[in-house]
């Protein structure tokens, strides 16, 4: 889990233009960060490419988080 927070903490930073010091797994992506929905897609493609995984759309409505994107992809990759 650890890798995988570090790999989705710097994508977000660099996505955003945020200090990846600053996003912790309780930071929430759009009301901590303001991310909009157009930087939410960029994100998830960012996230499926990297990881190899496929998210649809009912899963990414229930991403809030950055520990709900770990907890996601983590489930992807192991299951």
């Amino acid at each position: 889990m650890a890798a995988t927070l570090e790999k989705v903490v710097n994508i977000i930073a660099n996505q955003l233009g945020s200090d990846a010091s600053t996003i912790t797994p309780e930071t929430d992506i759009q009301n901590d960060l303001g991310a909009d929905s157009l930087d939410i897609a960029e994100m998830l493609i960012t996230f499926e490419e990297e990881f190899n995984i496929s998210i649809d759309e009912s899963e990414a409505l229930e991403i809030k988080t950055v520990g709900d994107v770990v907890k996601h992809i983590d489930a992807k990759i192991s299951g």
